[in-house]
């Protein structure tokens, strides 16, 4: 049974996936300019919807964290349980959210599991339950155990196990980037291009290979070094990524999925942080 305390990260969780989705523009990503989602295949209301589905798992998910005492092997199979359910209930909806529920369910029980809403003792947290196995995971291989096997990437497990670095750096570009006098959608892109720039994401690797990945890489990287997306060059520049990974087909949902993460464990440290709005955005 969960309680107030779990209903409420669980909302914000949720909320941190809306958020994601309403950014604008994402490059190769579903957002609000796209209602038939291109690179998904699946309508973008219907992504927003689907997301909202995900709250009683993850609810479920913080109850489950605040049963155990500590990081235990018996909570990761629960977590891997509820997570699977979840993303069944959610394809059902019209959505999967598949990595995005990975990162959050970990971060949410995380969250109840940390002595402090801080950013470090969060996905840390999250990183020592991720560090057991799911035993009851079925045993079959899938896109990203593949790219684990050929090209060493960690993928998503990899990610939590180590604690969600690059979670932590989208928080970090967060914070340069409003201290700079960013938007807040501007600040969300650019922590969105941070991970993109970095990430071994094994979508891409699994579609395309470890050249089309440097090109991924080198893309992200141009935006942030013509100014990030808050000048004039770095708009141009995120507008011509964005371009080149739509004509090409290439979708970098696994940073999408952690930024999603980035900004509910940034919505933990503050109550009053301002709203993107519709999350569009433009230079200056």
């Amino acid at each position: 049974m969960t309680d107030h305390r779990d209903e409420l990260l669980a909302g914000a969780a949720v909320r941190a996936l809306t958020e994601q989705l309403a950014l604008a523009p994402k490059p190769g990503l579903p957002d609000p300019r796209d209602l038939a989602a291109r690179v998904s295949r699946r309508d973008h209301a219907t992504l927003r919807w689907s997301a909202i589905a995900l709250a009683p798992g993850l609810a479920a998910m913080a109850a489950a964290a605040r049963r155990n005492d500590g990081p235990t092997p018996g909570l990761r199979a629960e977590l891997g349980a509820i997570g699977r359910g979840t993303e069944h209930t959610a394809r059902l909806a019209g959505g999967g959210h598949r990595g995005a529920l990975f990162v959050l369910g970990l971060l949410v029980a995380g969250a109840v599991q940390s002595r402090s809403a801080s950013a470090d003792e969060v996905t840390r947290a999250a990183g020592r339950i991720a560090a057991h196995p799911d035993r009851n995971a079925p045993h079959r291989p899938t896109p990203g155990s593949a790219m684990a096997v050929t090209y060493g990437a960690a993928g998503a497990r990899g990610e939590a196990r180590a604690g969600f670095p690059h979670v932590r750096s989208a928080l970090t570009a967060l914070t340069a980037s409003r201290d700079a006098g960013a938007t807040e959608a501007q600040a969300r892109l650019d922590a969105l291009l941070t991970v993109v720039s970095s990430l071994r994401d094994t979508g891409i690797l699994h579609a395309a290979g470890p050249a089309s990945l440097r090109h991924v890489h080198a893309g992200a990287r141009a935006v942030l070094e013509a100014g990030s997306v808050a000048t004039a060059a770095g708009a141009d520049a995120l507008a011509a990524f964005d371009d080149d990974l739509r004509t090409r087909g290439w979708s970098p949902r696994g940073s999408a999925g952690l930024l999603a993460g980035a900004l509910f464990v940034d919505g933990l440290g503050s109550s009053a942080r301002p709203a993107a709005g519709a999350g569009t955005v433009t230079a200056g």
